[in-house]
């Protein structure tokens, strides 16, 4: 499959997948002329490492995680699902606080041991 194909498929520029191959992420094959040729397979890397970047992953940490038997990928993972835990933590006392916030009863939120507490946390 040519560039502009995949990238229609992939909802990914054309100027992006160049980088991505430049950075070692989805290389495609070549054909005799040198034109690029993508697979399905190439599609679905594609596909994967667009899903990693929705996470949070950097291109050098996708590159690294695509392949099962790459040196280091376990605590790639392992140190990124932790940020994303911290994340999440941090979204859920936000939400709480905002929550709070909504019904609190105090004519200044300084007043509120609730809103003070979260303040200083």
């Amino acid at each position: 499959m040519k560039i502009g194909v995949v990238a229609a498929r992939t909802g990914v520029a054309v100027h992006v997948l160049r980088h991505w191959e430049d950075e070692g992420v989805v290389v495609p094959d070549r054909t005799a002329a040198g034109h690029r040729d993508y697979t399905e397979e190439h599609v679905s890397r594609l596909r994967i490492v667009r899903s990693c970047q929705r996470v949070g992953l950097s291109l050098a940490s996708i590159r690294l995680i695509l392949h099962r038997d790459e040196a280091g990928r376990t605590e790639v993972i392992e140190r990124h699902l932790q940020h994303v835990r911290n994340q999440k933590n941090e979204l859920d006392a936000a939400e709480a606080f905002l929550t709070h916030v909504l019904t609190c009863r105090h004519d200044l939120m300084s007043r509120c041991d609730s809103c003070s507490a979260y303040a200083a946390g």
